[in-house]
């Protein structure tokens, strides 16, 4: 997971030229497109940027889909077709776009973040561009594999009512699975948390504090990518374009309170990853102390001890005990007494 990408070749360039920033690739650019009504579907890869030329301005509904914004020339050249801003374009290359939401007179540009975990648990996230335009709705990936698999197969399939609505209800459909996948990355964070926090008053260890750290750079890293969603979504719901309709409304709603309880599910485990730090420090801080009321305990159990023994190993030519034939287990009695009424008297004031 990367927290930060260089952008130094992209100074000094003209607005609006598009310049890829993010992981170098070396795969072509894969366009696939669903093209359906009500009443019949097609589902294709396409092979020449030329071939998605004749989906704009039909009365079906289209979904293109682009796999690898690496690929500039393909970005550009079916940009320019569908009349996307060269602002727009340089943007969607740049994969260091915070999410966001522009209007433009013939369609509207969505910017947000994809979530997904690689089998070994690391984070991974990938910018996802979505171009709204009549009929049309075009999706940049920055490569294969989504969330969007669910939506597929309710195309495929017929299910609910997306074949039945217009474009703009696509775009929503590609929102909310992107922000029900949410949900499903936050789901570990939970009992790692709980876990965590348990074996943190019994056995603190270094470890953890590395797992501390770990837990929250991710969670400050979730912050940066869920929260500008708020954002996002209320301008949707305020905009005046005709490309969303009345009803589609309601279904952004939806998508917004999800998106506020992801929000606060990301504050409250942030919350609780700050008090663990607190509570490492204090459990460590209550073991050292126990091991120096041991330590002292010791040493003030033998401090009278060792005063007796002392005196009594001063070469002084008369003490009478020295010449006592019990005086050896008599001084050891003393000193057993003096430690076993010490330890009892600890003890008794509840310092053992």
């Amino acid at each position: 997971m990367k927290f930060f990408h260089k952008r130094g070749h992209t100074v000094g360039l003209a607005p609006g030229t598009p310049v890829f920033v993010g992981d170098r690739k070396t795969d072509k650019a894969r366009i696939t497109v669903i093209d359906y009504t009500d009443a019949a579907l097609q589902e294709r890869e396409i092979e020449r940027v030329e071939d998605c030329y004749g989906f704009r301005d039909t009365e079906t509904v289209t979904w293109l889909n682009v796999n690898g914004v690496h690929d500039v020339d393909v970005i550009r050249q079916l940009c320019d077709h569908f009349g996307i801003h060269p602002l727009v374009q340089e943007d969607i290359v740049n994969t260091t776009q915070r999410p966001k939401l522009e209007e433009f007179d013939d369609y509207v540009y969505i910017v947000l973040r994809m979530l997904s975990r690689e089998p070994g648990g690391e984070l991974q996230s990938e910018q996802v561009s979505v171009v709204l335009a009549r009929n049309v709705v075009i999706s940049f990936q920055e490569r294969p594999g989504d969330v969007f698999e669910p939506t597929r197969d309710r195309l495929r399939t017929h299910k609910g009512r997306i074949r039945k609505l217009g474009a703009d209800y696509l775009a929503y459909a590609l929102l909310d699975a992107v922000v029900d996948n949410y949900f499903l990355i936050f789901e570990p964070h939970g009992e790692k948390i709980e876990a965590l926090e348990e074996t943190l008053v019994s056995n603190p260890d270094p470890e953890h504090l590395m797992a501390i750290r770990a837990m929250k750079r991710e969670l400050i890293f979730l912050r940066k990518s869920v929260w500008p969603l708020r954002e996002l979504l209320a301008g949707l719901l305020r905009t005046e374009t005709k490309l969303i309709r009345h009803q589609t409304g309601v279904y952004l709603r939806d998508v917004y309170d999800h998106t506020i309880q992801v929000i606060e599910t990301i504050e409250t485990y942030r919350d609780s990853v700050s008090g663990m730090l607190d509570i490492y420090l204090t459990s460590i801080s209550n073991r050292m102390n126990e091991v120096m009321k041991v330590l002292t305990i010791i040493a003030t159990i033998f401090i009278p001890l060792t005063f007796i023994a002392g005196i009594y190993g001063m070469n002084f030519e008369f003490m009478p005990e020295l010449k006592w034939p019990w005086a050896y287990f008599a001084v050891l009695g003393i000193m057993a007494v003096v430690a076993v009424f010490m330890a009892a008297y600890f003890r008794r004031k509840r310092w053992l």
